[in-house]
């Protein structure tokens, strides 16, 4: 399974934002996928799930939680849901995204694995799990920090 964040250029957030249907979107994501530039990609590996559940009220669900940081993971706007599903942050969002997410820290996430309910989490969340996730934390915020002072949009991808 893949989950990665790529920060886009306005070129490709323009060619996936101008796709009507999720054959054509699948199709552009496989293209910009292909040509990934590594400075601009993150790979969150299965530790997305735990993070939109942490940014969120623990739920794994589309447009829940309190924005910006309900646009981490699977926030902004979903442009195709099957195999894949791909969501797209505007470059105005991710800039409050990454302005929300700076003072973030592995205290906090873990205090968020407590809050939640995480109903139908498939992780552990004992301490292994939560390390795990805090693991990632550092370099979603730099991927997201990248972008906002890029300019870039970010889309999130998940290969089921």
């Amino acid at each position: 399974m893949l989950f990665a964040l790529d920060a886009l250029d306005a070129l490709e957030a323009e060619r996936i934002l101008a796709c009507r249907g999720d054959d054509e979107v699948f199709a552009v994501v496989e293209e910009v996928e292909e040509s990934w530039e590594m400075d601009h990609l993150f790979g969150l590996d299965k530790s997305w799930d735990a993070m939109h559940r942490c940014f969120t009220d623990g739920d794994l669900a589309f447009e829940n939680g309190e924005y910006p940081l309900s646009h981490v993971i699977l926030g902004g706007r979903l442009l195709h849901e099957g195999d894949h599903m791909v969501c797209h942050v505007a470059p105005h969002q991710v800039r409050e995204v990454a302005a929300a997410q700076e003072p973030l820290d592995d205290q906090w996430l873990s205090n968020r694995f407590a809050t939640p309910t995480f109903d139908a989490y498939q992780g552990a969340s004992d301490a292994e799990d939560i390390a795990y996730t805090q693991a990632f934390l550092p370099g979603l915020q730099k991927s997201y920090r990248n972008a906002a002072q890029n300019g870039r949009a970010v889309i999130f991808t998940v290969d089921r």
